[in-house]
């Protein structure tokens, strides 16, 4: 690395070898797309045993050359707990509030160690922007916070001692980050109104997206799983984690029982599988009592490239994602773009995820919580796909939302940090 080189730490807490979120994806594909554009990344993370799901392929998938250093954490639900219970002040702003004891001095060697000139923090774990913000204070260095979904919501979260926590430290970010990145649109809104002072033109939408070589791998074979396509039924895949309040499928289940007791659909033609839903005990529950469990079939996690590859092997795609999360667009829907699949998604066609789809000229949108609707849609749904009149996205479009891509904007946010703070030397 020479004296010129340009180089941002990265605060994530997901990172390999965690399993199971899709936030790993965003901070492994800046690491490995940065130094295209003339940028260092280092990773502060912490380590593995806070984790509460790991897997030895995800730890494979670590950029190489890229310096890691994870610091000391734990879980307090996990790890602190006696009898089931543990102290609230142990988990203010998060049940991992311990990593950022020994992660701000290790993040203040770092910097030192390897010449960093930006740092960047992600959330849905607050801790990252607790240690971004005190790091940036100790260092003087320019600080981007970003939030994958928003993060204050009024009375969300619901533990009093944490929603304070959230709200100051969320408060704290906008009067001391130089920029704050959001995934969608509907968040750039939501906290240009919540915070009028702040630059609204420092506050950018950065999407998350598709990693080529990942599909690349995928559609080579390697490590293909899942499905066995067949002529019938049609086959419709929702891959990842069904929360069950944000991605409530009680309507979709009530719209299949109700199709099948019509005689509109069966199990000759119709498949519904839920993969690595998170919540299988519920939901299995759920299928059984209305009497669809010959159709929706709950399946386990399997590993990234083989879920890719499930993704393009079924006939459709399907989104879950409630009114509440309007302005938030599940990560997957950028890898269902890639997958070239047709999209079914049961959400609100006034939030994010619809719009997403709508400029992207593609999928057929319900509301969640509208059983008719969703009757509707799944009728119509599979009669296009089998007239073959579904329109599939342009090469061109789908390009637009590949990981190399959206690193390439963040890269032009760190490079204006940097021309800020010499100018203002």
């Amino acid at each position: 690395m020479t004296a010129s080189a340009k180089t941002v730490l990265l605060v994530a807490f997901h990172f390999p070898p965690l399993s199971g979120s899709s936030g790993i994806q965003r901070t492994l594909r800046f690491a490995e797309h940065l130094p295209r554009f003339g940028w260092h990344p280092v990773i502060l993370t912490v380590n593995p045993w806070a984790y509460e799901s790991k897997s030895e392929l995800m730890g494979k998938e670590a950029p190489e050359g890229v310096p890691i250093y994870r610091a000391f954490g734990l879980d307090a639900a996990r790890h602190l707990s006696v009898f089931g219970r543990y102290s609230r002040a142990l988990a203010v702003p998060d049940r991992w509030a311990s990593w950022r004891l020994r992660a701000v001095p290790m993040a203040l060697k770092i910097i030192k160690r390897h010449r960093i000139n930006v740092i960047w923090s992600t959330f849905p774990i607050a801790t990252a922007h607790w240690i971004g913000l005190h790091v940036s204070r100790r260092s003087g260095l320019p600080w981007v916070a970003e939030f994958r979904d928003p993060m204050w919501q009024g009375d969300y979260p619901s533990d009093p001692a944490v929603n304070r926590s959230w709200l100051m430290l969320e408060q704290q970010v906008f009067r001391e980050a130089k920029a704050v990145v959001v995934t969608t649109p509907g968040a750039a809104a939501l906290y240009r109104e919540r915070y009028p002072d702040f630059d609204p033109a420092n506050i950018r939408v950065i999407e998350n997206g598709y990693d080529e070589r990942s599909f690349q791998r995928a559609e080579a074979g390697i490590g293909a799983a899942g499905i066995e396509r067949t002529a019938a039924p049609v086959t419709l895949l929702h891959s990842g984690l069904i929360y069950l309040t944000e991605r409530d499928p009680t309507q979709l289940f009530a719209a299949i029982a109700t199709l099948k007791a019509k005689g509109v659909v069966d199990a000759g033609r119709l498949r519904i599988v839920l993969r690595a839903s998170g919540n299988d005990q519920v939901l299995g529950r759920h299928i059984a009592t209305f009497g669809i469990d010959d159709i929706v079939h709950l399946q386990p996690a399997i590993d990234y490239v083989s879920a890719l590859r499930e993704m393009m092997d079924v006939d459709g795609l399907l989104i879950l994602q409630a009114s509440d999360c309007n302005a938030q667009i599940p990560a997957k829907i950028y890898e269902y773009f890639r997958a070239r699949r047709p999209i079914l998604a049961l959400t609100d066609p006034r939030g994010d995820t619809a719009r997403t789809l709508e400029t992207a000229c593609t999928g057929l949108v319900a509301p969640l919580n509208s059983q008719t609707a969703i009757e509707a849609a799944i009728v119509r749904f599979v009669t296009e796909l089998k007239d073959n009149s579904w329109k599939c996205m342009s090469d061109a479009d789908v390009l637009r939302y590949s990981r190399e891509a959206q690193t390439s904007t963040f890269a032009e946010l760190l490079d204006s940090l940097c021309s800020s703070v010499v100018s203002g030397r």
